[in-house]
């Protein structure tokens, strides 16, 4: 059977497609392709150059149309003339396998889309039995619509030697077929496999939870690469990896965190991004089982990102799928040391954007719609930490003693912190 697996990359090159549609203009277009870009950077691709199209909406056998296909051809063409191969050609959108055979046929290059790009991504970052588990599942689950394209090469045959002459029999299938059901009937029993082995691992962890204690469960959850993992780093004085790329965290890492002789646990969680394949998150729903859980969710945003407000709607809609969009919750803008903004010139009658408004501006626009219920910080400057610090634990306390009653929360500050 064909292994579903991308191989790490290395230095590769690849050209980046997307559409711009009525749904999506080309801002948001570019927007996309940025955060793609970005994307392959983790996963050690290098882009060379990027392919739009205005379309109503994607084609149904090649994604672009006709004439674009053949123009990132004739780049490619190009290209190896001048001894620079293209690698790959990454598309924005998730491809069927009828869209992937025609564009492969056409290009004669490795194609991808966004979420094998997050599979390959994920399945470098994983490093526990249940990471790997679920990348595994997500993985197959992504496989399995598509193993028809791997069979192409393959032709059926009209007929055969074996016995019988019925419809269905084995007399009657080619290589090709015959292959493509046994490689169907051993991704099932592998999904299944998979999926009973998540469960026996979401017992341990629930076991794991159930033996924490009487203590308030906070989690930090937001956008991926927007610094959840710094704070941890800061709040708990522990090393969990935190890098510049997306998807540096994917265990859920949990950590016990004492404010004022108050304990906590800390969870940092994956990261959410735009267009995640719902396969993906059905895969990690044990990991994020610590969100589900939490008493306290801590919205971590990158409040120097353009599209900050878009992220945070993903992130919130991400947490209604969950189930966990009623639970108490905090925003912490963080990165305000990287915000940048462009003064108007006072007779600039132009409507005001987020590209010129002042971070203190915006301070006030969000404080007057959330009170105390968000801050500002760089985690990284360690800028109103105490602030954060002081808000964190008063909302811990205040929740501690709604959960448990006012003497059995002294005494458990006093059993934690023998």
């Amino acid at each position: 059977m064909k292994e579903f697996v991308i191989s790490e990359v290395k230095a590769e090159t690849a050209i980046l497609v997307g559409l711009i549609t009525q749904q999506q203009d080309e801002a948001k277009t570019k927007e996309y392709l940025d955060e793609l870009e970005f994307l392959a950077d983790t996963a050690g691709v290098i882009t060379v150059k990027r392919f739009t199209q205005k379309v109503n909406g994607p084609n149904q056998t090649t994604y672009v149309g006709k004439g674009k296909l053949e123009e990132i051809k004739s780049y490619i063409k190009t290209e190896e003339d001048n001894e620079r191969e293209v690698g790959m050609v990454i598309f924005d959108d998730e491809l069927s396998a009828k869209q992937i055979r025609n564009i492969e046929k056409e290009l004669q290059v490795k194609i991808l889309d966004r979420t094998s790009l997050i599979l390959d991504i994920f399945a470098m970052r994983a490093q526990t039995a249940n990471a790997k588990t679920q990348v595994e599942l997500a993985q197959y689950r992504y496989m399995l619509p598509r193993l028809q394209r791997l069979w192409t090469h393959l032709e059926r045959q009209g007929g055969g030697s074996g016995s019988g002459g019925g419809k269905g029999s084995v007399g009657l299938r080619g290589p090709g077929e015959t292959q493509l059901e046994m490689d169907r009937r051993i991704i099932l029993q592998r999904i299944t496999l998979l999926k009973q082995r998540l469960v026996e691992i979401d017992k341990q962890k629930t076991t794991q939870r159930k033996s924490r204690g009487r203590l308030i469960r906070v989690a930090l959850v937001g956008y991926t690469n927007v610094g959840k993992s710094t704070i941890m780093n800061m709040l708990a004085k522990s090393e969990v990896f935190a890098e510049n790329k997306l998807f540096a965290t994917l265990d859920t890492t949990v950590r016990k965190v004492v404010i004022e002789n108050l304990p906590f646990l800390l969870a940092d969680t994956v990261g959410f991004i735009r267009k995640l394949p719902t396969d993906l998150v059905d895969s990690f729903k044990s990991t994020l089982d610590e969100v589900r859980e939490a008493d306290l969710l801590v919205h971590v945003v990158d409040i120097s990102h353009p599209d900050f407000e878009e992220q945070i709607q993903v992130v919130n809609n991400t947490l209604k799928d969950l189930g966990a969009a009623d639970k108490p919750m905090m925003i912490i803008f963080n990165k305000i040391d990287a915000y940048q903004w462009v003064e108007k010139e006072a007779d600039d009658l132009t409507p005001m954007t987020k590209e010129n408004i002042s971070l203190e501006e915006l301070q006030k626009t969000w404080m007057a719609k959330l009170n105390d219920e968000c801050l500002f910080i760089s985690a990284k400057q360690k800028e109103n930490i105490d602030a954060f610090r002081d808000t964190l634990y008063k909302k811990v306390k205040e929740l501690h003693v709604q959960k448990y009653p006012y003497n059995d929360f002294l005494y458990q500050i006093d059993e934690e912190m023998e």
